[in-house]
């Protein structure tokens, strides 16, 4: 590895885990590496795909060229990209024109007329978990050198660990509003208790039976009608089961 492209290299590792510490685009994350890929190893083009959340592939990034290819390997069902995913392991074909390459006789048809003799996917891992694969496409026969490939499964890793982060961080964050709103919730519930006591000989918890009784009657969510009641949208009367006077009437 001479000088100018080792420099390169650990740019593009310094870059990858940027993104373990700021906020940033997922999209932009896996053209970067698909273009880094490019770059580095040499190869004519890279593309990759991801898994959703219920283990759905597709097509995210590509650099020019790759994204018919990845396209076909969906559609038909085949491809190494998608045995690399369903094995967690690395899938190599050195000569599409060779035995290997009729293992996926739609694919292989596709990328030979784009142009493309040899094929290497790489997962795209952490530990037991896998979430999608790395293509890099050759325009010649022949296989990656084992440091090259070393080197593209080390940047498809870092990239792998930094999405996972960021799913991580989106579901605290849903989890954090959901737990926030509980807590607006109970807020809003315990004030519309207030005032149901207030005008009646309620205790807080008989107020708390009626708010949840009036809201299964009438199919309406415990912290809606809270709201109501407190913003006085809703007769405090009605969810008595009694005239708005059942307490002490307001003075003048």
């Amino acid at each position: 590895m001479n000088g100018q492209r080792e420099q390169r290299v650990t740019e593009e590792f310094v870059a990858l885990a940027d993104t373990l510490v700021v906020d940033f685009d997922v999209i932009d994350l896996l053209y970067r590496l698909a273009e880094s890929c490019v770059e580095l190893l040499g190869v004519a083009a890279a593309g990759l795909l991801l898994s959703d959340q219920r283990g759905n592939l597709t097509p995210i990034a590509a650099t020019e060229g790759a994204r018919v290819v990845e396209l076909i390997q969906l559609q038909n069902d085949e491809g190494p990209c998608l045995e690399c995913f369903g094995s967690g392991a690395a899938v190599t074909c050195t000569d599409l024109t060779g035995p290997e390459g009729q293992r996926w006789p739609r694919f292989t048809a596709q990328a030979l007329h784009e142009g493309f003799r040899s094929v290497h996917a790489l997962p795209l891992r952490l530990r037991q978990q896998t979430i999608g694969a790395l293509n890099l496409f050759g325009d010649t026969v022949g296989a990656l050198p084992a440091n090259d490939l070393r080197l593209g499964q080390g940047l498809a890793d870092v990239a792998t660990i930094a999405i996972l982060q960021e799913r991580a961080v989106r579901r605290g964050e849903v989890v954090a509003e959901q737990l926030q709103g509980a807590l607006n919730s109970r807020i809003i519930i315990e004030q519309a208790k207030g005032l149901l006591t207030g005008r009646s000989e309620l205790t807080m918890d008989q107020a708390f039976e009626r708010l949840r009784s009036h809201a299964r009657s009438h199919h309406l969510r415990l912290s809606e009608l809270a709201r109501d009641v407190v913003t006085g949208a809703v007769d405090i009367g009605t969810v008595l089961g009694s005239p708005q006077t059942a307490g002490p009437p307001d003075e003048a």
